[in-house]
């Protein structure tokens, strides 16, 4: 195992990665549970909220860090 170094990942980037994965997970938790309490519409919601969420982070990541 080795040590990774990122001191080349900018603090706004880190900041724009963390939010985005606990608004994605969140969002998709958020879906199984509705999915397991039978409310299926609310479910589905929150997976395309999940989705939509991914697609945004990816068009960020493209148009300002890539």
């Amino acid at each position: 195992m080795s040590l990774v170094d990122v001191s080349s990942v900018s603090a706004t980037l880190f900041i724009l990665g963390i939010v985005f994965l606990l608004l994605i997970f969140g969002l998709l938790s958020f879906g199984i549970l509705r999915m397991f309490q039978q409310k299926f519409r609310s479910g589905w919601l929150s997976f395309g909220g999940a989705v939509i969420s991914f697609a945004v982070f990816m068009l960020i990541l493209n148009k300002w860090y890539l």
